[in-house]
């Protein structure tokens, strides 16, 4: 990670909740100096207190970066604070869902360099994954720099447009939750065939966990994963058997929900 821009002009994080903390821990960790760091939270955590940043202090004049870390509901109240750092070389980077480009070059003014982001919350353990994009002001140094914060917690991948945003939101940003559904509904369908409960929950945990970590170590594709447990007229097969029906069953109910969180996401940036 490059971060001399950063550590020399410094960084600005407005909120400090779950993926902030996330966030600031990785770039402390990849070696930001805590003051060169300036953060903005009205209820700091004893970790935050004990970091050394700049708590509530002052803010710098020329930050190199503003990383606005406050849930979007709150970001009507919290923007205007940072609103004199706009339409000039501070770059903007949002982690805020539903709220566009648009609405902070309202705030900040239409020439201020802006980076929209996703992340999901396996970043709190370094495995999430963001995706970004950038209004026309944004540089390509910029856009290096905001790859760099972001791949503290994990991948990143660049998008073409913003309203990719939604779709991204509805797979990646939703995603954990669906996985975590999986988990609930894997354990009470294991219960409904007489495991206990406890054990039910640890297998369907460990299973789901560990055929993660496979897909993401292994170079095949989720499909030939999928092939190689897969035996011709073994129990996998009948399984997949239900839940690979084109009408009732994954594919077919995957889309729909992605399709779902996908329309509320661009309802809720209107």
């Amino acid at each position: 990670m490059t971060l001399d821009r950063v550590a020399r002009n410094g960084l600005i994080l407005l909120g400090c909740g779950k993926m902030g903390s996330a966030l600031l821990a990785g770039w402390l960790k990849a070696g930001l100096p805590a003051a060169s760091v300036w953060v903005i939270e009205p209820n700091p955590t004893d970790w935050l207190i004990g970091l050394g940043t700049r708590l509530n202090e002052v803010l710098p004049k020329g930050a190199a970066v503003a990383v606005l870390a406050v849930k979007p509901q709150m970001m009507g109240t919290a923007l205007p604070a940072l609103q004199a750092l706009g339409n000039g070389s501070t770059l903007f980077i949002s982690i805020a869902a539903g709220t566009t480009i648009a609405t902070f070059e309202a705030v900040l003014g239409a020439r201020t360099p802006i980076v929209r982001t996703m992340p999901n919350t396996p970043a709190m353990v370094g495995r999430g994954i963001t995706a970004l994009v950038g209004n026309g002001h944004v540089t390509p140094d910029d856009l290096a720099l905001a790859k760099s914060l972001m791949a503290a917690v994990g991948q990143v991948v660049e998008l073409s447009r913003e309203d990719q945003i939604d779709a991204v939101t509805a797979v990646s940003g939703s995603g954990p939750a669906y996985v975590f559904h999986l988990i609930e509904a894997m354990a009470a369908a294991g219960e409904a065939e007489g495991l206990p409960s406890d054990v039910a929950m640890q297998l369907a945990r460990a299973t789901v966990c560990g055929a993660g970590e496979l897909a993401f170590q292994s170079p095949e594709t989720a499909a030939q994963l999928r092939i190689n447990v897969t035996s011709p007229g073994g129990t996998t097969a009948a399984a997949l058997g239900v839940l690979m029906n084109p009408e009732t069953g994954f594919p077919a109910l995957m889309k729909r929900a992605v399709k779902a969180a996908a329309d509320r996401g661009r309802e809720l940036g209107k």
